[in-house]
């Protein structure tokens, strides 16, 4: 998307063949057309979108002068062709040469997505490496990326990122935060579309100097809302009111596999988390998490999937037991890694096996820790160390933590994605959970299912009865009031959200809604039965007609896409309670990255512009879908 914005006109047609004498004839993306014409005179590709597709030589014109504004700055001599080294005889693009420019843009996409610095550019190793795949290519200044590229597409991204939010009825914000002495805070927006599509975009990222606390995060997201035309649509801002419990993934405890970033030594079951002035200089005192609450007021919620996250710590932490058979496991793991050929694992681990830096979160953990455990035997067979082989109680011990987690990590992977709807599964997910460790049978780990019980209980019981959670489970056509064991109490609750952010609709509205088509009242068909003109409905008699259909596992969004008509009322509360997510956002699991990539002491080592290479990486999909 971004090469037809910013690169020549070619970039609307398809080439077929290039002839000699630079002529060349290409198809018309948008219609087909064949036109022939020179490279270097492209008046007649220009003509043709002027005449038949308006609107695409509207966008060719709107990003001429950007186009132009970047070219200049790695201008050639006049001419506008470089010859290459002395002796090769071979001449080097042209800068309004596509082909250039699509070189040129593909570095930049690699910069962004593996988040490297712009000085790459000038390395005496990745010239060499340019040299050898494209002689005719004319390497970009790193000034070019950094001054010209990189704010052409940071202003691409915010003109769509606006244009997008403008048909947005309302929209829920997420804030992350990552890094002590080099951190950063990223707001991201969800919203619901015209079209019934869930979609988020990161709005900013931003460096937190060392001295930030949460009012100044809060005035942050003001001053962004503000800027992006959303601040009266605000309904919800997710945001752990306790960043720094936050701020590192729980892994299973002893569990230490390659590519995990923990410290040597370091507890993941300590009782309190380790904050150390560095963080509470960064991230605020006590009190600034506490104002949180007091800025953002009833609008901010908690992440269910981090809430989740921590249930599952406490519990496993709750085992005295756990850990050996976690670090015997881990050391087994990790020799075979190390020595054993990838091809003879292929049946236990699949096709990869993971060392990334999503090992360190406790649902991969145990999706590995499953494959070991059902292929024990096998893996034990191709090692030749008895120390790493697992007595049979250890084997049971694993075995049944596997299964008394497995829901819970069913659960993750549930919410995770941003394409669905993932707010009216949190309700569902807790009921399951509690229904699903009051029946499990355990005899090696049942420390485990009483510390998951009561951090359950601690920590998301109170969903079952908000609000927020109650309209969103109930608003689910594949759900409604099924769950409830007290409907008339939820219908209450739900009448009253409903009525909250509900807009009536006036009379003018139902009165354009219901004015027949002119084939309807024309004389010829007057002989026809009309049907009478429907009545609107209060929100009581909607809630009715609603939870009196039979559950459908159709999509939410498509659901209430097809029923606005039928329930106007109804649909307006779910386009604005679907807008909260129950699940981290893309720019966390780039500052993940960001935090196993550079420890707190390299802040030195980061990009200079860091902070616009994770707001371009986080929005890939708005500039190349």
């Amino acid at each position: 998307m971004a090469s037809k914005s910013r690169v020549s006109i070619l970039d609307y047609f398809n080439i077929v063949c290039e002839g000699e004498n630079g002529k060349i004839e290409s198809n018309c993306k948008a219609c087909g057309t064949r036109i022939q014409a020179k490279r270097t005179v492209t008046s007649n590709f220009v003509t043709h979108l002027k005449r038949k597709h308006q609107a695409m030589y509207d966008e060719f014109v709107r990003k001429k002068d950007v186009k132009r504004e970047t070219m200049q700055t790695c201008a050639g001599p006049p001419g506008g062709r470089v010859i290459s080294q002395s002796g090769t005889g071979m001449n080097k693009f042209d800068y309004s040469d596509p082909r250039q420019s699509l070189i040129s843009e593909a570095i930049a996409k690699m910069i962004i997505r593996d988040l490297q610095p712009a000085q790459i550019v000038e390395y005496e190793g990745f010239c060499e490496l340019l040299q050898l795949l494209e002689p005719r290519y004319i390497p970009v200044p790193c000034h070019y990326i950094q001054q010209q590229l990189m704010p052409a597409y940071v202003s691409q991204v915010q003109q769509a990122a606006k244009q997008a939010l403008k048909g947005a009825e309302s929209c829920s914000m997420s804030l992350d935060t990552v890094g002590v002495n080099c951190g950063y805070l990223g707001v991201t927006c969800h919203f619901i579309n015209t079209d019934w599509n869930i979609r988020s975009a990161l709005l900013a990222c931003l460096p937190l100097p060392g001295h930030s606390n949460t009012q100044q995060m809060v005035t942050e997201f003001d001053e962004i809302s503000e800027s992006h035309g959303i601040s009266g649509k605000v309904f919800r801002v997710v945001a752990d009111s306790s960043p720094s419990e936050k701020r590192s993934a729980f892994r299973l405890p002893g569990f230490h596999i390659i590519g995990s970033d923990e410290v040597e030594g370091e507890d993941d079951c300590s009782d309190e988390e380790a904050v150390t002035g560095e963080n509470k200089e960064a991230m605020g005192s006590n009190e600034n998490h506490k104002s949180l609450d007091q800025c953002l007021g009833r609008s901010r919620i908690d992440c269910f999937a981090q809430l989740l996250a921590q249930c599952v710590k406490e519990g496993v932490c709750a085992s005295s037991q756990i850990s050996v058979p976690l670090s015997k496991a881990a050391h087994l793991y990790n020799y075979i890694i190390a020595t054993v050929a990838p091809e003879k694992l292929l049946q236990v681990f699949g096709s990869t096996v993971d060392q990334g830096p999503s090992s360190k979160y406790w649902n991969a953990q145990l999706k590995i820790m499953r494959q070991m455990v059902e292929s024990m035997d096998f893996l034990e067979d191709i090692v030749d160390r008895s120390d790493l082989v697992l007595g049979s109680l250890e084997k049971a011990v694993l075995r049944e933590m596997v299964e008394v987690l497995e829901p819970f990590e069913e659960a993750s992977d549930m919410v995770s994605g941003d394409k669905h709807v993932s707010i009216s599964l949190a309700l569902p997910c807790v009921l399951g959970l509690r229904k699903h460790l009051a029946e499990v049978n355990t005899q090696q780990c049942s420390e485990i299912v009483m510390g998951l019980s009561q951090a359950l209980d601690r920590r998301l019981a109170g969903i079952l009865e908000d609000p927020l959670y109650v309209t969103a489970t109930t608003l689910d056509p594949q759900f409604k009031l099924s769950w409830s064991s007290d409907s008339d109490w939820h219908k209450q609750v739900l009448l009253e959200e409903i009525g909250k952010h509900s807009q009536p609709l006036s009379p003018l509205e139902h009165h354009s809604e219901a004015q027949p088509s002119p084939s309807k009242r024309c004389k010829l068909f007057s002989f026809i039965k009309q049907r009478p003109t429907a009545q609107a409905k209060t929100v009581e008699q909607e809630l009715s007609t609603y939870l009196h259909e039979e559950p459908t596992d159709e999509d939410p969004l498509q659901y209430w896409k097809r029923k606005s008509i039928d329930f106007p009322l109804l649909s307006q509360v779910a386009k604005k309670v679907f807008t909260v997510p129950a699940t981290t956002t893309s720019v966390d699991q780039i500052f993940d990255l960001v935090s196993k990539t550079f420890r707190p002491q390299q802040c030195r080592f980061l990009p200079k512009n860091l902070d616009t290479l994770i707001y371009l990486k986080a929005n890939y999909r708005i500039l190349w879908s």
